[in-house]
């Protein structure tokens, strides 16, 4: 049964950064994995109403329903993050349920102004009903249909969740956190043999957009493991667009504010491996 409605983290109306041409984002909430240098980690997990939150605002937007439900007054918030951080559990009391059709609306405001729509997270995988959805409806919308339609996954799903998204999908950005199996668990708290059987899978539909590295110092950013992940990748498409990022601190968790930003020096170094093993589409940021 296609899912009528999804959990929504929150969206951006416009990005030149997720995905080609200027985009609409729908970041849900969600994510199974737990990564170290996550920058958004408010859309891990989902809210308890543990009530943490409801005391600290500011502007008491937040309070009890008659079900011990931590509620938001949209009205009265002033989206000061302060419930974010203080969430104990990665989470956030702003998320909330959407229906596909409120949705849809808000894409055809801007519509006249993007390329196309991209599912983020969170991961988006994990509601592959409601994205499988949505990319439905936007295909079959006279007005919509000319936008194309990505997710942006961490790539942790199987080939049946792929398969309901690739006739309604047009491209995928992929993240892939190591190659080595113990430094991917390492830094998200999972094994990565589903991820490299995403890329692999994807490739072949040609529905690969790009694969992102990111880089974290000390962790997966040896010259030894980006050549051992460039020989990889190369093998599988040596036409494949490759992004290389830096990491960077901000909107990381404080237990994890010690690891210290990319280094631009190095970034070009390893950059060169990747030119070096035959990958002539590579962006580096």
């Amino acid at each position: 049964m296609k899912a009528a409605q999804g959990h929504l983290n929150d969206v951006i109306r416009f990005s030149a950064v997720d995905g080609p041409g200027n985009r609409f984002v729908v970041f849900l909430q969600g994510c199974n994995f737990n990564c170290i240098a996550c920058h958004n980690p408010y859309t891990i997990n989902d809210c308890d109403s543990c009530g943490v939150c409801v005391e600290p605002c500011p502007e008491m937007a937040l309070w009890f329903d008659g079900h011990h439900r931590v509620v938001v007054d949209d009205d009265v918030c002033t989206q000061c993050d302060i419930c974010i951080q203080v969430c104990p559990r990665d989470s956030t009391p702003l998320s909330q349920m959407i229906r596909l059709d409120s949705l849809t609306r808000q894409i055809d405001e801007v519509s006249p102004f993007i390329s196309g729509i991209t599912v983020s997270g969170g991961e988006p995988t994990l509601q592959a009903d409601f994205v499988t959805s949505l990319f439905s409806a936007i295909k079959c919308d006279g007005k919509l249909s000319r936008l194309t339609t990505f997710v942006d996954s961490n790539g942790h799903a199987g080939r049946d969740v792929w398969d309901r998204l690739l006739p309604v999908m047009d491209g995928a950005m992929i993240d892939l956190k190591a190659l080595d199996p113990d430094t991917h668990r390492e830094m998200t708290g999972s094994g990565n043999e589903l991820v490299l059987e995403t890329i692999r899978y994807l490739a072949e539909w040609d529905r690969l957009y790009e694969v992102r590295l990111l880089m974290v110092p000390g962790k997966n950013d040896s010259p030894e493991a980006v050549a051992a992940t460039a020989r990889w990748l190369y093998d599988v498409d040596p036409a494949m667009r490759v992004k290389l990022i830096g990491f960077r601190q901000h909107g990381v968790r404080p237990q994890f504010a010690d690891i210290p930003e990319a280094d631009p020096d190095h970034m070009a170094e390893l950059a060169d491996i990747l030119r070096t093993t035959g990958f002539a589409d590579l962006l580096v940021v």
